[in-house]
C-alpha cells in the first residue's frame, strides 16, 4: 500500500483549514444576522393599564353634569382656546384614570374619539411599533396637561393613544387630589371596542403586537360569540371586542363602545344613583340590575349622548370562573344574489 505524498498532505491540510474558516465565517455571518435583526425588533416595553377614554357631547354641559353630578367624577383639570371657550375637560376615576369629554365638532358621529393605555416608556413603545410596521410618528409629543404620547392605528382604524405620565405632567402632579369619596366608582376596569368580521388582524394585533391575554369570551345567544376579554400584559385591565357582523351607524355605537366602572355591589350603587337629585329631575330612566352572561351583576346607564357606561362587580355570582363560550365568531354579512 502506498503512502500519501508530503504534497498530498499539505494540500488536505490546507484544503481542512479553508473549510474551517469558511464554516467560521458562516456562524459569524448568521449570529451577526440574528443580531441585527433583534436590533431592528426592539423588545416591547410595559403596558400597565387604560388611561382614559375620549368622548363627544352634543349638548357638554348636560354630558358635564352626568359624569359630575350624577356619577360624583371631579375636574381636576381642562384645557382652553385663546378665546376661553373650552376644548375639554377630565373627570377623574382615581390617580391614573380619566374620562376626558370634548365638544362635538359635528353632529351624529361616533361618540368614542379614542381610548388611551399607559406605558412605562413612551419612546420604546413608539421604536417597537414602528418595528412592527405600524404608522407611528417620528417622535411622541408632549401634551399640553405634561404628558407624553403618541397616537396608533388599529386594524379595524380605531386610534390607540400611547401615553407615558411625566413627574411634571398634571397627571403626577394631582395624585392623591379631586378624588370624591362619593364617586359612584375608583376603577375603570375596561373598554369595550366594535370589532366586525374578520376578527382574526385585531386579535393577532392586541395579543401578537401589544402583548395582551385572552382570559374570558361569552356568547349573547349561544350560536355566536359576542365578546372577547383580553387583559393589558403588565396590569389588570383590559379590552372587550364587542363583535358585529357590521359597523353600527355612528349614532347607533354608545352601546357597543362603552365603559365599565367596577363597583362592590350593583343593587347598592343603583340605589345610590336613585337617591340622586339628578337621578329624579334629569335622568328619570329605570336602571335595571341584571346578570351578565359572564355571571358577574351589572347595571348600563347612559350618557345624555347615549354612550353605555356599565356597572359591574368584580366576582361572579358563584365565586367560580364562568367557562367561555365556544361559539364561533361572526361571519360578514353577505349580499342576496340578484
Amino acid at each position: 500500500m502506498s503512502t500519501p505524498s508530503t504534497s498530498q498532505l499539505l494540500i488536505d491540510l490546507f484544503v481542512r483549514k479553508v473549510r474551517q474558516t469558511l464554516e467560521m465565517v458562516l456562524l459569524f455571518s448568521a449570529l451577526f444576522s440574528a443580531g441585527s435583526l433583534y436590533a431592528q425588533t426592539p423588545p416591547r416595553p410595559q403596558i400597565l393599564g387604560l388611561s382614559h377614554i375620549g368622548l363627544l357631547a352634543h349638548d357638554f354641559e348636560a354630558s358635564r353634569a352626568f359624569y359630575g353630578k350624577f356619577l360624583g367624577f371631579e375636574e381636576p383639570y381642562n384645557l382652553k382656546n385663546p378665546d376661553g371657550s373650552l376644548i375639554m375637560t377630565f373627570f377623574k376615576i382615581n390617580d391614573d384614570q380619566v374620562i376626558e369629554l370634548y365638544p362635538e365638532h359635528a353632529p351624529d358621529t361616533d361618540r368614542m374619539t379614542h381610548y388611551s393605555l399607559i406605558t412605562d416608556d413612551i419612546e420604546a413603545m413608539r421604536a417597537y411599533l414602528a418595528s412592527k410596521g405600524f404608522k407611528v410618528p417620528a417622535q411622541a409629543h408632549k401634551a399640553r396637561i405634561g404628558n407624553v404620547s403618541f397616537d396608533v392605528k388599529d386594524p379595524d382604524g380605531e386610534t390607540i393613544e400611547m401615553v407615558q405620565y411625566m413627574p411634571d405632567g398634571k397627571t403626577m402632579q394631582t395624585k392623591g387630589q379631586f378624588l370624591n369619596p362619593n364617586a359612584i366608582s375608583n376603577h375603570m376596569t375596561h373598554i369595550g371596542v366594535i370589532v366586525p368580521p374578520p376578527m382574526d388582524p385585531e386579535y393577532k394585533f392586541y395579543t401578537d403586537v401589544l402583548g395582551f391575554k385572552e382570559f374570558w369570551r361569552g356568547s349573547a345567544d349561544g350560536k355566536t360569540l359576542s365578546y372577547v376579554n383580553l387583559r393589558v400584559p403588565d396590569g389588570t385591565d383590559y379590552v372587550e371586542f364587542m363583535l358585529t357582523k357590521e359597523v353600527p351607524e355612528p349614532t347607533k355605537r354608545g352601546g357597543a363602545h362603552h365603559l365599565c366602572l367596577v363597583v362592590p355591589s350593583v343593587p347598592d350603587a343603583v340605589a345610590k344613583l336613585e337617591a340622586e337629585p339628578y337621578f329624579k329631575e334629569v335622568y328619570k330612566r329605570e336602571i335595571v340590575v341584571h346578570v351578565g352572561k359572564n355571571q358577574k351583576r351589572q347595571a348600563n346607564l347612559f350618557d345624555p349622548d347615549g354612550t353605555r357606561i356599565e356597572l359591574m362587580e368584580p366576582d361572579t355570582i358563584t365565586g367560580k370562573p364562568t367557562p367561555p363560550s365556544t361559539a364561533p365568531p361572526p361571519q360578514a354579512s353577505t349580499a342576496p344574489p340578484q
